[in-house]
C-alpha cells in the first residue's frame, strides 16, 4: 500500500503556514536564532523525534530513526533573517526593527518542520533514517554550516539535501542544477589614501575620491577583458564611503564590493586583478590603495549521485526541471557538500498575477503560500525515496 502524499501534506500544512508566519513576525539575525530554534525544537519533540539543541551554537538537529535502516539522509533548513527593513503590507510583517525574513528562511524552517511531522507518521514506510538540520547564520560569514559540522551534525549521514525558495522559477515547480549551482562570494575592501585639503585648491591635494571613482570604473574591465567569456564571473563595487563636507577633499575613502565565481582559478585571477588595478590606478593619481580580501563560501556543488536520487524520488510527486541556471549568489550549504554528496534544490516562488515577483533580499520579497505545500511534498517524497512508496 503506497503513501497518500496529498493526505500527508494536508495533515501538516496549516501548521506549516502558521509557523512560517510566527517566525516571519519575529525575525532573528545571525547566530541569535534562539526563539526560532526553540519553536522548531518544540514542534519536533511533539512529533516524537530525537532532538538536540545548541548544535553549532544555536542550531537544532532532529533524528527520525528507522529500525534496521542501512543509510541516513539529511535535510537542512536555515533559520536566520537579514539585517534590513521589510516593506510589505503583510499582517505578519516583521515587528523587529532592522531585521526581516526577506530571503525565505522562515518558510524553509516551517516546511522542514512540517515534513518532519508528516514523516514521523510514515516511519514504517521509510527506506532510511532521516536527519533534520536547522542551521543559524547562513547569511553572513563565516556561516553557520562549519559550526554545525564541527558539532557533528553530519555524523552517520550519507547524503544531504537543501532547498531554497526561488523567485526566478514559477510556483509549483522544483529546479535542479547538477554540478556548480551557486558561486563563491568573495569580498574586497579597498582603502584609498591621498592628500586632503580645501576643495577650492585641488591642485594642492591628491584626491582619493577621483582615484576611487577611477578604480570603480577600471574594475569593470576584469570580467570584460581578463576572464574567459565562457566562465561566469561578477565583480561589483557596492559601497563608496568618503568625505564629510562639501568644501573638503578627504584624505581617505573606502570601497567595498564582491567577486562571484564558479571556478577556483577564475576566482584567483579576479582577486589578483582587483589588487593590481586598485594599486595601479591609485598610484597613477598620486594616491595609495590597500586591498583587503575576504574569501567567501565555497562553490555550492551538486553531486551527480545526489541529483539523481533527488530527481528520481521527487519528479513523480512534484514537477521538476533541469532548465534552471546556476546562481552567482552564495550559500554556506556548500560546506556540507565538501563532506558528503549533496544537492541543493530551488523551490519555485513566483506568481506574477499575485505580484510575487521580487527576488530574495528585496524589501518587498514575500513567500508564496502556494509554494510551501510543494516544498513539504518534495521533502516527503525525497525521504520515501525508493520507487513504489507513493500511492
Amino acid at each position: 500500500m503506497g503513501v497518500d502524499l496529498d493526505r500527508s501534506v494536508d495533515s501538516v500544512i496549516d501548521g506549516v503556514i502558521a509557523l512560517q508566519r510566527a517566525i516571519h513576525a519575529d525575525p532573528e539575525i545571525g547566530f541569535d536564532t534562539v526563539r526560532t530554534a526553540a519553536r522548531a525544537a518544540g514542534e519536533l519533540r511533539s512529533a516524537g523525534l530525537e532532538v538536540r539543541e545548541g548544535i553549532g551554537r544555536t542550531g537544532v538537529v532532529a533524528d527520525l530513526e528507522v529500525p534496521g535502516a542501512q543509510r541516513r539522509i539529511a535535510f537542512r533548513a536555515d533559520m536566520d533573517a537579514l539585517p534590513m527593513e521589510e516593506e510589505t503590507d503583510l499582517p505578519h510583517r516583521s515587528r523587529n526593527p532592522g531585521a526581516a525574513h526577506q530571503c525565505g528562511h522562515d518558510a524553509h524552517t516551517a516546511m522542514l518542520v512540517g515534513a518532519a511531522r508528516a514523516l514521523s507518521h510514515l516511519r514504517d514506510e521509510l527506506p532510511c533514517s532521516v536527519r533534520f538540520i536547522f542551521q543559524p547564520n547562513e547569511e553572513a560569514l563565516p556561516g553557520g554550516a562549519p559550526a554545525m559540522i564541527e558539532d557533528g551534525c553530519l555524523e552517520g549521514v550519507d547524503r544531504i539535501f537543501g532547498m531554497h525558495v526561488w523567485p526566478l522559477l514559477d510556483t509549483g515547480r522544483i529546479g535542479l542544477v547538477e554540478g556548480p549551482a551557486m558561486a563563491q562570494p568573495d569580498i574586497f575592501r579597498i582603502t584609498v589614501t591621498g592628500i586632503g585639503g580645501h576643495a577650492a585648491a585641488p591642485f594642492a591635494c591628491a584626491d582619493p575620491i577621483v582615484a576611487g571613482s577611477a578604480i570603480v570604473s577600471a574594475l569593470q574591465t576584469i570580467v570584460a577583458r581578463n576572464i574567459d567569456p565562457l566562465d561566469a564571473a561578477v565583480v561589483s563595487t557596492t559601497q563608496f564611503h568618503g568625505g564629510t563636507a562639501d568644501n573638503v577633499i578627504p584624505e581617505r575613502i573606502e570601497l567595498v564590493g564582491t567577486i562571484r565565481t564558479f571556478r577556483s582559478e577564475v576566482g584567483e585571477r579576479a582577486r589578483a586583478r582587483v589588487v593590481e588595478i586598485a594599486e595601479g590606478v591609485a598610484e597613477s593619481l598620486g594616491c595609495r590603495a590597500e586591498v583587503a580580501m575576504t574569501i567567501g563560501y565555497p562553490v555550492t556543488f551538486n553531486a551527480p549521485e545526489a541529483c539523481r536520487e533527488a530527481e528520481e524520488a521527487i519528479s513523480e510527486a512534484v514537477p521538476m526541471t533541469r532548465d534552471v541556471q546556476p546562481s552567482l549568489g552564495g550559500e554556506d550549504f556548500a560546506y556540507y557538500g565538501r563532506e558528503i554528496p549533496a544537492a541543493f534544490l530551488f523551490l519555485g516562488n513566483r506568481d506574477a498575477e499575485k505580484g510575487i515577483v521580487h527576488f530574495c533580499h528585496h524589501p518587498r520579497f514575500v513567500v508564496d503560500d502556494a509554494a510551501m505545500p510543494v516544498g513539504v511534498r518534495a521533502w516527503i517524497a525525497l525521504a520515501l525515496g525508493a520507487e513504489g512508496q507513493l500511492g
